[in-house]
Parts: structure tokens; C-alpha cells; sequence
């Protein structure tokens, strides 16, 4: 698989998603800004590599800071993280992730220069531990899959959105390795074509065979190409059981459920904030109007100063998910009951990490 995030030695090495598919062009970060503008203009995007890529955003944010004094470095740390949490605030994964470094090191005796290089090698164990995760969620999710199955999904899920093989997609790359052979439908994703330039693009490199349909072809296609599973990733999970991810996530699960067709999600249980009782209280994030009213912000396709909404996520009420594919299992309803049983290790209690 290929690696679309990665840590040179003194950069941030990123594949552009902004350029897929026509080049394949890869970025070196140097400062923390010019991490933040990567996740803010989706250079670097999905809910697992923006953890990823903000721990990294913070040690080199730290790195110059010129401060001489421990406590400075983490109060310093705290402020850098808060500025991160701000380019993309629906997926968790981010703010989980700058909240596990600094915590880690607060009440530490180390000295400044100490203390930043723990940050680094704390960066370096957050991007080890989602590519084991991706993993785990593939063999998990694996077993779903049977031979001659078709799938649709929505969205990119892949190795462009983790450190890892993916999590929907690593479910579809796993199934794909064991010689399963399986079809999957891709929705293009409007309105930035996430599936349609990202997943296309992967399923291309795995040699996973992929047919692309437009978001509002969905439906029919449950209808008339035999549809087996529909399995999509998540950017945040309720306790009970909600799911936030790309928009258009919703009617599919909606479309699902009248056609009968089981409704899975795939994420790490650090998508998970399960101190919100239900979608409700998930953010979502909303972005600039011309991601609508152009294609892929060239081509105009209204009228002129067109008056648009642009919710980049939706909710899937969890009555309508079938389960949630996890490196521990997949859980099913009801999930109040079947979280109980998580791992407080491995996940995080959102009142804990406000930045």
C-alpha cells in the first residue's frame, strides 16, 4: 500500500490529495502552519490521518520554539494544539490525538528539549498504533465478506485517509488479499469527489475491480446491481451509537434499510467520544459555498452569487447501522450496551481534552 503520510526525520512527507488522480505530487512540511493549511485545504484528509498529521503539526511547532523551561514547552504545547483542533472540527481523531501526547507528558520532570523530543517519538507511536489498527479493522471486517460479494461505499477510506492499509477500504483491501474476489461500487462524493478521484484511484493501485456512480445513483443500485453490503468510514462516533461522516452517508443508510441491505461502519475506537450522548452534540463542520457552486473549484456550474449550504458531514442515527467494525470486534446494537464493555484505554472522554 501506499504510504500518503509519513515522518522523513526532520519533515512531514504528504501525498497532495488535491492533485489525485491526475499527478501524484508529495509535499514536505516543515512548520506547523503549513500543517494546518494542509488539513484545512484536504492536502491531507480522513479522520485517522489528520491525527496523524497534527501530532506532527505540534512537534514541529515546538521544535523552534526557543523555550528553555519544561512547564513553558507544555503550556506552549497546549496553545499549538488548540490552534491544530481548529482547522477540522468534526473529526475527533485529531483532537484525540494532540490531547494523548500532551497528556502523556504533564506531569513529566522532563527538561524543554526533553520534552519535545518525547513528542516526537509519541507522534511517531501514534502513527505506528493506527497502522496496527487499520489492520485489525481489516481482518475484522474481512470476515463480513464472502467470494463474489458487491459493495458500495461512499467517500475515501484508504491509505490516503490513514497511516494504515484503511478502515473501510482496509476491510475491502484485506478480503481482497485472503482472494476474495469482490466488486465494489463507488460513490463519486460530491461535492469534492472524494470517491470518485481518491477511492477510484486506490481500488486502481490494490487491482480491486471498481464501478463509479454518482451520489444519486445509489439507491438504484441497491435496487438493480445486487448490493450485498454497503460499508462506509466515520469521523465521529456518539455513545450511542451515532455516526458522523461525509455527507450523503445518511440517505445511504437510509437507502439500505428499505432495500434490506446491511449497513456497516469501519473506525478505530479513537473516532469514538462517547461523552456525547447521541449526533446531536457532534459538530459539523461547514465550508465555503464555491466547493458547490464550482467542480473541483474550476468550473462554475450556477448562477452567479448562488445562495448554498455546505454541511462537509451528515449524522447516521445508529438505528439505521447494522455494526461498527473496530480493531476489538464489531459491536452491535444496541451500542450503549455493547460500548460498556470498551477499554477506557482506548478511547477518549471528550470533557478530558478540550482545547
Amino acid at each position: 500500500m501506499i504510504k500518503s503520510i509519513d515522518w522523513t526525520g526532520n519533515s512531514l512527507k504528504i501525498i497532495d490529495q488535491t492533485e489525485l488522480p491526475a499527478r501524484l505530487i508529495y509535499k514536505e512540511l516543515h512548520h506547523i502552519e503549513e500543517v494546518f493549511e494542509a488539513i484545512q485545504k484536504l492536502r491531507v484528509r480522513g479522520a485517522p490521518a489528520l491525527g496523524v498529521a497534527g501530532v506532527f503539526g505540534l512537534y514541529l511547532g515546538l521544535k523552534d520554539s526557543g523555550f528553555r523551561e519544561g512547564e513553558e514547552i507544555l503550556l506552549r504545547a497546549k496553545e499549538l494544539a488548540a490552534y491544530l483542533s481548529k482547522a477540522r472540527p468534526t473529526a475527533v481523531n485529531l483532537q484525540w490525538a494532540l490531547h494523548s501526547v500532551i497528556n502523556k507528558f504533564s506531569h513529566s520532570e522532563k527538561t524543554a528539549d526533553q520534552r519535545i523530543e518525547a513528542f516526537l517519538r509519541a507522534a511517531q507511536d501514534i502513527q505506528r498504533d493506527d497502522q496496527e489498527r487499520c489492520d485489525r479493522i481489516g481482518r475484522h471486517g474481512a470476515s463480513l465478506l464472502e467470494d463474489g460479494m458487491t459493495v458500495l461505499t461512499h467517500c475515501n477510506t484508504g491509505s490516503l485517509a490513514t497511516a494504515g492499509i484503511g478502515t473501510a477500504f482496509g476491510i475491502l483491501y484485506t478480503a481482497h488479499q485472503q482472494g476474495k474476489n469482490i466488486q465494489v461500487f463507488v460513490d463519486e462524493t460530491r461535492p469534492l469527489l472524494q470517491g470518485a478521484r481518491l477511492t477510484m484511484w486506490e481500488l486502481k493501485q490494490a487491482g480491486i475491480p471498481g464501478i463509479l456512480i454518482s451520489d444519486n445513483m445509489a439507491a438504484y443500485a441497491m435496487l438493480k446491481k445486487n448490493i450485498d453490503l454497503v460499508i462506509v468510514g466515520a469521523d465521529r462516533i456518539a455513545s450511542n451509537g451515532d455516526v458522523a461522516n461525509k455527507i450523503g452517508t445518511y440517505s445511504l443508510a437510509i437507502a439500505a434499510r428499505y432495500h434490506d441491505i446491511p449497513f456497516y461502519v469501519a473506525a478505530p475506537l479513537s473516532t469514538f467520544d462517547l461523552s456525547l450522548p447521541s449526533g446531536d452534540f457532534i459538530p459539523i463542520e461547514e465550508r465555503d459555498p464555491e466547493e458547490i457552486t464550482r467542480i473541483w473549484q474550476k468550473l462554475s456550474i450556477t448562477v452567479e452569487d448562488a445562495s448554498c449550504w455546505n454541511p462537509a458531514f451528515d449524522i447516521t442515527p445508529a438505528h439505521l447501522i447494522h455494526g461498527i467494525v473496530t480493531e476489538e470486534g464489531i459491536f452491535t446494537p444496541p451500542f450503549e450496551k455493547s460500548f460498556q464493555n470498551l477499554n477506557k484505554h482506548n478511547y477518549q472522554n471528550q470533557e478530558e481534552y478540550h482545547l
